[in-house]
């Protein structure tokens, strides 16, 4: 073999695999628009969003990249920050948190693929065409926390039975969350003889401030709404309810694993793996249009049987009985 192609051929040899690495697709990228809170706080949500994403196949910083927008609660913010991962051309949009980050991310872009989770139905709020077969670029998972706030109500009731003023706390920034929150929970409480006194708070002042209120007006019991807002503020809802032993139920487990008297709700763990899931498929070139959306049907009844005693409470051996998980 002549010296000339020898050379051709260790030459061609190092440059097929720069060549091949050029050819390669990029990584796909996931923008995911969340309108509280940030990456540290969703630190067990995404635990589980990450594990629907390897259940499909996707481990991040090897075969998929996610870039993390946050609102921090400035709800203002959700347009800018959607319009930007529209720039950046992300393959798929994973709109966290409720409606607004959902109708954010939709009012941003007819294209890409959006998987969003709700707390209430998204064909009465707009979101989607239908459940079965939602059209246009969305689909996901609701949650139905809306749907179970009258549940949740008459679980208080029976866990206070002497209760006859309770007090519910909304937060504002989210219209369409608090009207749907008040729609259930009003003619609920009527049914079952509760006087319903409303409190609004978006920012810490003004829980504390509601909290406050407590100490004048003494209602039997709290019912916290459901508000991304509020899950984030979960520390200091539950020790305010704490300081001013007030019996309250909330959403979800995350409050009751941190001394909450009780919830009854939807296991946000199970949703955000189901985000997951679907933001996978996603990926691999399923169409929103054809995937219907997932109706959560894991609800659990936590008490926290410590804290009824702190409170003095007796837990009625049906509640015992019908709990998911009773924390001592």
């Amino acid at each position: 073999m002549k010296r000339r192609d020898v050379i051709t051929l260790i030459g061609g040899a190092a440059a097929w695999p720069l060549a091949a690495r050029a050819q390669q697709p990029a990584m796909p990228v996931i923008g995911l628009l969340g309108a509280i809170s940030s990456p540290d706080t969703d630190a067990d949500n995404l635990r589980a969003f990450r594990q629907g994403l390897k259940d499909n196949g996707y481990v991040e910083g090897e075969n998929v990249a996610i870039l993390y927008r946050y609102a921090q609660n400035q709800m203002d913010r959700l347009p800018e920050l959607a319009a930007e991962l529209v720039r950046r051309q992300v393959a798929v949009i994973a709109a966290v948190h409720g409606p607004p980050a959902a109708f954010a991310a939709k009012a941003a872009t007819t294209t890409i693929p959006i998987v969003f989770t709700v707390s209430e139905d998204p064909v009465r709020t707009g979101l989607v065409a239908s459940l079965a077969r939602p059209g246009g670029n969305l689909t996901g998972i609701n949650f139905l926390s809306q749907e179970l706030a009258a549940k949740r109500l008459e679980l208080l009731r029976e866990l206070v039975p002497g209760a006859t003023r309770v007090a519910v706390l909304v937060n504002p920034a989210n219209a369409g969350q608090t009207d749907a929150t008040l729609r259930d929970v009003q003619p609920a409480a009527r049914a079952i003889g509760l006087h319903i006194q409303v409190l609004s708070a978006n920012t810490n002042g003004e829980i504390d401030a509601a909290f406050a209120t407590f100490e004048r007006e003494r209602p039997d019991a709290l019912f916290i709404g459901s508000s991304a807002y509020f899950t984030s503020r979960r520390v200091q809802l539950v020790q305010l309810a704490a300081r001013y032993t007030m019996p309250t139920a909330y959403v979800g487990r995350q409050y009751v694993d941190i001394g909450g008297l009780m919830s009854y709700g939807a296991n946000l763990a199970d949703v955000w793996r189901q985000l997951g899931v679907y933001t996978g498929r996603v990926l691999k070139g399923a169409k929103p249009a054809d995937m219907p959306v997932v109706q959560a049907s894991k609800f659990e009844l936590l008490i926290n049987h410590q804290t009824a005693r702190m409170l003095r409470l007796t837990v009625p051996p049906t509640l015992l009985t019908a709990a998911d998980e009773v924390i001592e």
